[in-house]
């Protein structure tokens, strides 16, 4: 069977090889698209409330992009690697065909810095919530108009005929290459084949930058095709899903970083805060408080709509305290959601056998105020949350699409029991990764089965939060 597969996969990827022009024209065809359903709606009044997704662009435009397009994208990557960035994404192509056009210059160290995947992904997902981006037009051009933008311009000041934006700058490129190490399948290098090649050896373009000769996993790969067969050597193969978190992934501070205080913490706080009862009561009394002290201007609803939501023609306005509270909630949520899960992450650790390298101890990866935590076995340990990071924003995203399916009259009494078995499948995955990374360490049975334990209870304030949202808000 796996030999079946095997064939099957090397056709695809000879085939999306040998077709590049057509899929070409196929990506152009994706960017007029989304180019469309960008720009247009903005163009128009906001829908009334009886617009619907088959009478509105503006209502199927934010079905599209928010209902269908995110929450998918990501299902898509676990299950084929990153096939969406290297043979979908309308960014990535524009930002390589600005490239093709534009400077050509070198890479700039700042671009190059290891943070931007984490940053950019918690300064869109915060920024999106302050200027309500799943419900208005101008709000998604603010948002992803500004990231297509930033793609175009890096394309055309940096490298040549590649992708700079997305292999450092993308705002999801960090999530997407977490999610892609889960993907069944990827292209192997046979290094023995490489020193030796059957093949005649021709340039090929890696547009995402990837040292093809030493590439082991599928987190940086676009999938999309260009090298296959190179040199005789890469393969399009499957594999076991937790091959690598389990067998190659090391991660470092910044994937921590992203997995437990960005996926699993700010994103939380930018998915619950509209749901939660007690952001409503903390505003109370602090608009109490501010007006029995004869201070209104927090209360104002004067910010322009690219800062706060402003749309007072639809009653819909942010006051500076509304601001205020979604950024208190948000990063309250990173530091309740994530901190517990960090400090367990490190107890696991300190419980495992093996002692690292002096080259190891002194190395620092990652965020400087992660300090003498930084441990090399912590990062690996977070590799395993992969799953339940991912799970938790997909149903974030997806509570958009039940909310327009609901209001289209579909019935969505299911949606509770598909959410908590979707979450209860990913952290059982969660932590069967974390205790095959964990045995790796050739800890004793007792400290492998403490240190999971101790993962385990490090996962309750996530789990607290996900059931608030399903069942009780």
């Amino acid at each position: 069977m796996n030999m079946a597969l095997g064939k099957a996969a090397n056709s695809t990827a000879d085939f999306l090889r040998d077709h590049a022009p057509l899929l070409r024209k196929v990506q152009w065809c994706i960017v007029f698209f989304y180019l469309f359903l960008l720009i247009v709606p903005a163009l128009l009044p906001l829908p009334d409330r009886t617009a619907s997704i088959f009478n509105n662009l503006t209502i199927m435009a934010q079905f599209a992009f928010w209902g269908v397009w995110w929450p998918f994208v990501l299902v898509s990557i676990p299950l084929l690697g990153r096939a969406w960035c290297g043979l979908f994404c309308p960014e990535g192509m524009l930002t390589e065909w600005a490239s093709e056009h534009g400077r050509g210059a070198a890479i700039p160290k700042w671009i190059r810095w290891g943070g931007w995947p984490f940053v950019a992904f918690s300064m869109t997902t915060i920024y999106g919530q302050l200027v309500s981006v799943y419900q208005y037009p101008w709000a998604v051009m603010a948002v992803l108009g500004g990231s297509t933008a930033g793609a175009l311009v890096i394309g055309w000041l940096y490298g040549r005929n590649k992708r700079v934006w997305c292999k450092y700058l993308c705002p999801v490129n960090g999530v997407f290459n977490l999610l892609a190490k889960l993907a069944p399948l990827h292209y192997k290098v046979d290094e023995e084949a490489w020193r030796n090649p059957t093949r005649r050896i021709e340039g090929i373009n890696c547009a995402p930058l990837l040292p093809l000769r030493n590439m082991k996993g599928a987190g940086d790969c676009h999938m999309c095709g260009r090298c296959s067969d190179y040199r005789g050597a890469i393969h399009l193969t499957p594999r076991s899903p937790e091959e690598e978190i389990v067998h190659i992934a090391t991660g470092d501070g910044w994937q921590t970083a992203l997995i437990i205080f960005g996926l699993m913490g700010i994103a939380v706080g930018a998915f619950l805060w509209s749901a939660s009862p007690w952001f409503v009561m903390v505003k109370q009394v602090s608009a109490t408080w501010l007006v029995d002290h004869n201070i209104y201007w927090p209360l104002a609803q004067n910010a322009p709509w690219f800062i706060l939501t402003h749309y007072p023609e639809v009653n819909d306005s942010f006051s500076w305290l509304d601001g205020a509270g979604i950024l208190l909630f948000i990063f309250g949520a990173a530091v309740v959601v994530g901190g517990p899960l960090y400090i367990a992450l490190w107890l696991a650790d300190c419980l495992l056998p093996g002692v690292r390298s002096e080259s190891q101890r002194k190395k620092r990866v990652g965020p400087a105020w992660i300090g003498k935590f930084g441990r090399p076995g912590v990062h690996r340990l977070a590799q395993g949350l992969i799953p339940a990071a991912g799970a938790g924003v997909f149903l974030g995203l997806s509570a958009t699409t039940l909310t327009l399916l609901k209001n289209e009259g579909m019935p969505v009494y299911w949606a509770t029991s598909v959410r908590f078995i979707i979450m209860g499948l990913a952290l059982a995955w969660s932590l069967r990764l974390v205790w095959r990374i964990i045995g790796k360490r050739r800890a004793y049975k007792g400290a492998q089965l403490a240190a999971t334990f101790v993962v385990t209870l490090g996962l309750l304030p996530f789990c607290a939060a996900w059931y608030m949202f399903f069942a009780v808000w």
